[in-house]
């Protein structure tokens, strides 16, 4: 970094949303600085060689709610976005069975035929009303929320013509979204669908970096947050960045440093300097002072609001809404290097099952006793896995012939009721892989080498609350109007050019960069009334 001191803007955290803030703010002419406390930056989107030519994603590992404007207004295309399609999804069941659903519909109508006829059908039904419901949510997703604390006529009027939207919308899609809001993903699946095996496969992205069950009313909504998402224009589907989600971070990097922008790593923020409820800049930890108008956190909101800045100098129900909060992380990864690819009985051989998810969790029960333990304060005996060898999608994440498998498991309490997470770490990754070897016998004898990441160390090293992946859990209470509280959901704080950006403000969590954009927004939209206001 050089000397200067002055910059128009600090973004705090260089995880993908600060990433995407950042390059928004340069783009239109802010001198900018990113200050991140690692030696790289990605957050919890990186991708890391821990052992020589095996390429690991350590957090998150596949690209899907990623806003396709950003794509194009950041021109990411020419600074090496590569994005690979993950075509298939593999569940495997009990005593040999499992489901292989990919992009061609009518294999798909086939394969779940295999259990149920009418499920078939209900499938596409219940896909193609899902696909509407995301259609007409869309919107709401790509702009900054009304603030529905205000009596601000403006801002009263910002919320008629939200009600009004909704109001307009199909019914059998507002019945959908209410469905989605005040049921559990079970319920509603078990309305449409009789087949256990494709409803867990189903029930999966309801439950995923969430303290809830299939049967937990939380679950439909988290479900649908992740329907939202889309892959070269296919709602719902997912892809796989070229060199893994680290890869995806460098392009923002490079794109950000394009418009001008600095980055300065191992530059742990230690507070946000303001005078009279006005950012002035920040202070490292090392005590280095850098001036700039406008401060952006990235952080999640308990840091945004707890740790950046005097709780002292905030409104009470700002502070209590964020004590409030919940985090409640109950995700882990364990990684692997194989020296093959895993073998499922009765499809010896087929690399191809593997170019996607693989679900391991075969049933509504199974997931059920798998969150049960959870709540007993405990990791998960048998656990939901949703893994993916990477390898097969991108073959440079490993050495020829050997594979990257990444494992994302649940459920693992952030809180342990009788130990802690330094003590139980490797008794997990044995838990995850014996889970494995009664899936893929065998798999055992394939491993390499083994990586287990907790939630404590998701915190430890990425800055996540409680290692929560999403930065707050994705409930209705904590989502769109109140996220992160209600009154502060539109990327502002109390104190004025200081901002949030992070997965805890609105769309939500997940490599998607929308909390980054609006907040760019935001931000731009203030600043260029306050130089009016000055001319």
């Amino acid at each position: 970094m050089n000397n200067e001191t002055n910059y128009d803007a600090i973004v705090i955290g260089g995880g993908h949303n600060g990433l995407v803030n950042a390059a928004y703010l340069a783009k239109s002419g802010l001198k900018t600085l990113v200050l991140e406390q690692r030696s790289l930056v990605g957050g919890a989107a990186i991708t890391e060689e821990l052992i020589p030519g095996y390429k690991f994603t350590t957090f998150s590992y596949a690209l899907s709610l990623l806003r396709p404007d950003i794509v194009q207004d950041l021109d990411l295309a020419s600074h090496g976005l590569t994005v690979l399609p993950m075509t298939n999804t593999f569940q495997p069941g009990f005593d040999g069975e499992y489901l292989l659903l990919g992009p061609d519909k009518d294999a798909n109508f086939h394969e779940i035929s295999r259990y149920s006829v009418q499920d078939a059908e209900a499938y596409r039904d219940l896909n193609h009303l899902i696909n509407r419901v995301c259609h007409a949510l869309k919107p709401l997703v790509d702009e900054i929320p009304p603030n529905s604390a205000s009596q601000n006529p403006a801002d009263l009027a910002e919320m008629a013509a939200l009600n009004q939207y909704i109001e307009k919308l199909p019914e059998d899609i507002r019945a959908m979204i209410d469905k989605f809001a005040n049921c559990s993903a079970a319920e509603i699946l078990d309305e449409y669908l009789e087949s256990d095996l494709l409803k867990a496969q189903i029930v999966s992205s309801g439950i995923i970096g969430t303290k809830a069950g299939p049967r937990s009313k939380e679950s439909g909504l988290v479900w649908l947050f992740h329907r939202l998402g889309e892959y070269d224009g296919v709602q719902g589907d997912w892809g796989f960045h070229k060199g893994g989600n680290g890869g995806f971070t460098q392009v923002l990097a490079r794109a950000f440093e394009s418009f001008g922008g600095t980055i300065q790593t191992e530059a742990g923020v230690e507070t946000v300097l303001y005078e009279n409820s006005q950012t002035t800049g920040v202070r490292l930890k090392d005590q280095t002072q850098i001036n700039a108008p406008i401060v952006v956190s990235a952080l999640d909101p308990r840091r945004t609001f707890m740790k950046l800045v005097d709780p002292a100098d905030l409104p009470g129900d700002l502070v209590q809404a964020i004590q409030d909060y919940k985090f409640q992380g109950t995700a882990s990864k364990v990684n692997f290097a194989l020296s093959d690819i895993p073998n499922f009985p009765g499809l010896d051989g087929r690399a191809d099952i593997f170019t996607g998810f693989t679900n391991v969790g075969p049933s509504f029960d199974y997931l059920e006793d798998a969150f049960a333990d959870c709540l007993a304060g405990r990791y998960s005996r048998r656990p939901f896995l949703d893994c993916c060898v990477q390898s097969t999608v991108d073959p440079d994440m490993s050495p020829p012939g050997k594979h990257i498998m990444s494992c994302f498991v649940m459920y693992t309490p952030y809180k342990l009721a009788e130990s802690d997470w330094d003590a139980e770490r490797e008794n997990l990754g044995d838990t995850v892989q014996n889970t494995l070897e009664e899936f893929f016998p065998g798999f055992s004898k394939l491993v390499e080498h083994r990586e287990v990441v907790t939630p404590l160390d998701i915190e430890r090293f990425v800055g996540l609350s409680e290692g929560n992946i999403f930065a707050g859990e994705l409930f209705t209470p904590q989502m769109f109007l109140n996220r992160p509280a209600p009154g502060w959901n539109q990327y502002r704080t109390p104190i004025s050019g200081y901002y949030q950006c992070g997965s805890g403000t609105h769309p939500g969590g997940g490599v998607m960069g929308g909390p980054g954009k609006l907040a760019a927004r935001q931000i731009l939209k203030d600043h260029h009334a306050a130089m009016k206001t000055s001319d």
